[in-house]
C-alpha cells in the first residue's frame, strides 16, 4: 500500500493510464509510464494491477465524498436538490475516456468480489446521504411523513447511477435527469406546506 506523495503520484499516474488505454487494456507498465516511475516500483507498492485499481477506487471514493459532502442549504429540500446536482455535476478535469474505463472496472463487478466491495461504497454512501436528508426533511415537516427515507433513497442512487451510466455510455446529457428528480422531489416528496413556501 502506498501513502503520501507517491501515493498521490502513482494515482494520478493510474488515471491518466485509464483515460488513455481504458481498463481491457491497462497494464502496469502503463501506469508506469504516466508515474515516471518503474515498473518495479509500481510492484513495491501494489502487488498486482488489480489491488493497485481497487487502491484507485478507494481514492476515487474519498475524492467523490469530499466533492459531495456537506451540501448546504436552508432547509431539507435545498439540502437534496443540492446534493443531487453535486452528484450529477462531473469534476473539471473528468474525462468521458475516464469515465468508460470506471464503466469498464463496474462491469467486473459480479465477477471480482474486491470490485464490488468498493464500489459498492460508493452507492451505500450516496444511499445513507441521501436517506439522512429525507430523514430531516420529515422531522421538521418539509418532506411526506408517510415517506419510506430509506427506499426513497435507493431509488434515487438507481435513478444517479443510470444517468451516469448514460453519459457515459451514450453521450446523453444528465440535465433531463437533473429536471425530472427535481420535479419528482416537488411534487411527490414535499408536504402541501413545504410546496407552497417554495413557490
Amino acid at each position: 500500500m502506498s501513502d503520501g506523495d507517491t501515493g498521490e503520484e502513482i494515482m494520478g499516474a493510474t488515471y491518466r493510464a485509464l483515460c488513455a488505454h481504458g481498463y481491457a487494456d491497462l497494464t502496469m507498465q502503463d501506469i508506469a509510464d504516466e508515474s515516471g516511475k518503474s515498473k518495479a516500483a509500481l510492484h513495491y507498492h501494489y502487488d498486482s494491477k488489480h489491488d493497485l485499481l481497487c487502491a484507485f477506487l478507494e481514492y476515487l471514493y474519498d475524492g467523490f465524498v469530499e466533492r459531495t459532502s456537506g451540501v448546504s442549504g436552508e432547509n431539507a429540500y435545498e439540502r437534496l436538490v443540492a446534493f443531487i446536482d453535486a452528484v450529477l455535476d462531473k469534476p473539471d478535469d473528468d474525462s468521458e475516456q475516464f469515465g468508460t474505463a470506471i464503466l469498464e472496472i463496474r462491469a467486473q463487478a459480479p465477477y471480482e468480489p474486491r470490485f464490488r466491495e468498493r464500489l459498492t461504497e460508493f452507492d451505500d454512501y450516496l444511499a445513507e446521504e441521501l436517506s439522512a436528508i429525507l430523514e430531516a426533511g420529515i422531522e421538521d415537516g418539509t418532506f411526506d411523513p408517510e415517506m419510506d427515507s430509506a427506499d426513497t433513497a435507493r431509488f434515487l442512487v438507481t435513478v444517479l447511477t443510470g444517468a451516469a451510466t448514460e453519459r457515459v455510455t451514450s453521450g446523453r446529457s444528465v440535465e433531463c435527469t437533473r429536471r425530472m428528480l427535481t420535479e419528482y422531489v416537488e411534487t411527490h416528496l414535499l408536504t402541501d406546506r413545504a410546496r407552497e413556501a417554495e413557490t
